[in-house]
């Protein structure tokens, strides 16, 4: 039997939706028959489930959290009664779409256990999805859960802010040299190819698939690119414009520029 727990008018809909043959029932309830209890939560709130599910587990119950900056060890109430517990991550955006279960068969999943018997477990899940197991210390959650924030969450708010810098850009004649397509994402057209180029070549190359002023040592041009950036939006040019100068000053110091972009970009600061 299946079932899950769905305290909110969305994730019952979410509930009917992705899991139509699955219960809805309290966690607790499910906890005390579950042989296989997965705890998708956000991180605040995990304790809390941890210390409310204790009381009812199936001591022989296989138990998984999902959060990637959380290790096993806030599963050790759950852990002393007997269960195997896993933290257990994919290393994977979900956006509440058709295909979130499709990109589980695509992607890594983060594995913290106690000991083997957990890791093999957790491995054997891993592997039953279609995904790629990968074991990570305790010790190295928080840092490991970082560089996917880093490379997957601040690469969405790099994308959008080029979008609406570039909407801001064409703005005065898009659409006019469009051939068969609307105006309408225009931005994104334009920018989706160069993206989707940029970020092969980085995972295939690394630093040495950089290009652009910075990495050229191009200071003017670094500079005249901040002060754009800057009149895009009251609100939120500024803050494109400060996003922009730091990840200049990384680039420099990846291609070795840093010399002749720093100054500039300090002269900008003050």
């Amino acid at each position: 039997m299946t079932a899950v727990a769905a305290p909110s008018n969305r994730s019952r809909e979410r509930a009917a939706r992705r899991l139509p043959e699955a219960a809805v029932a309290a966690p607790s309830d499910i906890a005390e028959k579950a042989e296989l209890l997965i705890l998708a939560v956000p991180d605040t709130e995990l304790p809390e489930l941890v210390d409310e599910l204790v009381a009812r587990s199936n001591p022989s119950a296989i138990v998984l959290h999902t959060s990637g900056a959380l290790g096993v060890g806030v599963l050790a109430p759950l852990a002393r009664l007997g269960c195997t517990t896993i933290a257990f991550h994919p290393a994977m955006t979900f956006v509440d779409d058709a295909d979130d279960t499709a990109r589980l068969r695509s992607c890594c999943i983060g594995i913290t256990a106690v000991d083997e018997v957990g890791h093999a477990v957790g491995q054997a899940l891993a592997l039953e999805l279609g995904a790629e197991p990968v074991r990570v210390p305790e010790s190295a959650r928080p840092l490991y859960h970082a560089a996917l924030a880093h490379g997957a969450n601040h690469l969405v708010a790099l994308v959008d802010d080029a979008v609406v810098a570039l909407r801001a850009a064409l703005a005065g004649g898009a659409g006019l040299d469009t051939v068969g397509g609307p105006s309408d994402g225009l931005a994104e057209r334009v920018l989706a190819p160069l993206a989707r180029a940029a970020l092969d070549n980085a995972l295939a190359r690394g630093p040495a698939a950089l290009t652009g002023p910075a990495a050229r040592g191009d200071a003017g041009a670094v500079a005249r690119h901040v002060a754009a950036l800057g009149t895009v939006d009251p609100v939120a040019g500024p803050l494109i414009a400060d996003a922009y100068r730091a990840q200049s000053r990384r680039v420099a110091a990846q291609s070795g520029t840093s010399a002749m972009i720093d100054p500039v970009l300090e002269k900008e600061d003050r």
